[in-house]
């Protein structure tokens, strides 16, 4: 009985993790959809924003690869 419980709150947790997957999915969303509207409002200030567009992406996503681990750690930890 106890090790059911273990491995429901395992698997809880798992799934709550996994919930920074579609939040950084979100957030790359975002990050691209802003800078699409700043270029579309100033195209010649586009090029030089680009190195920023990459850095946001950067972030957003390896915070979703983070919560990605987060999550396989807490289903197969022993």
């Amino acid at each position: 009985m106890e090790g059911d419980i273990a491995n429901m709150g395992q698997f809880i947790g798992a799934g709550l993790a996994a919930i920074g997957s579609g939040a950084a999915a979100i957030g790359v969303g975002t990050v691209a959809g802003n800078y699409l509207a700043g270029a579309l409002r100033n195209p010649s200030a586009a090029a030089s924003q680009t190195a920023t567009l990459f850095i946001g992406l950067a972030f957003a996503e390896a915070l979703g690869i983070f919560a990605f681990l987060v999550a396989l750690l807490l289903m197969f930890a022993v």
